[in-house]
């Protein structure tokens, strides 16, 4: 089943007088439970593709179905209301709350979907094991260490069961111990049928991809298959 489906996808900006083809004409199909990564050079429209998948920007020209839904002309509401349901995110920055510790941040999209503070705990305690943090949960950001961090993270972005877990490059702030530590929770998500797309410049996690997708200036250029 398709899961991600762009047809002739483009995102046009205007830069003063100039035109900007950022992205044109991207058709691709991901299957449910598929792992991919989106490789390139920068400016080759790695970003403003995951920004579309991510119902973060709306494309210029094309149509977007996720889950089947085309969610291409959704207005801001909408789009937010997508974002919260169907898609976990994963950045290179981490991006959690200072203020909170584990629990607290894995618990923020749940609470944003409405969820009761009894059942977002629970579901929040049960990730913080899931990614090897049981024992830290009341830990802050700041006590633990990146690669610690991103597993929070990653921990948060499963929070609402999503259809897809978007990744900007993840293991990009990370020393190469913490990277192989995330690399392998993404690998456990792929195996428990998780879909996983992610962005990077990073060649293991390009070799551990189902396929990687090559970008060159705002096209695919070329889709690659592993055999594993």
């Amino acid at each position: 089943m398709a899961i991600v489906q762009t047809e002739d996808l483009g995102r046009m900006y205007q830069m003063g007088e100039a035109t900007v083809h950022a992205l044109s004409n991207v058709s691709i199909t991901i299957g449910q439970g598929e792992y991919v990564a989106i490789m390139g050079p920068s400016g080759s429209g790695k970003s403003t593709l995951l920004n579309l998948l991510g119902c973060l920007d709306q494309p210029t020209t094309g149509r977007y179905l996720l889950g089947g839904q085309d969610v291409s002309r959704l207005d801001d509401r909408r789009l937010s209301a997508v974002r919260g349901r169907r898609i976990g995110f994963i950045f290179q920055s981490y991006n959690l709350i200072a203020q909170l510790n584990i629990i607290e941040n894995i618990e923020v999209p749940m609470i944003y979907q409405g969820v009761p503070e009894a059942e977002s705990h629970d579901r929040a305690r049960e990730l913080a094991h899931q990614v090897g943090l049981g024992s830290r949960i009341t830990h802050r950001p700041a006590e633990l260490s990146g690669g610690q961090q991103q597993r929070v993270a990653i921990a948060r972005a499963l929070a609402n069961d999503p259809l897809i877990l978007l990744g900007d490059e993840p293991t990009g702030n990370l020393d190469s111990q913490s990277g192989a530590e995330i690399l392998d929770t993404l690998d456990a998500l792929h195996r428990q049928g998780k879909t996983l797309i992610l962005v990077t410049h990073d060649e293991h996690i390009g070799r551990r991809a189902q396929r990687v997708f090559h970008m060159f200036d705002g096209r695919i250029d070329r889709i690659e298959t592993n055999g594993h």
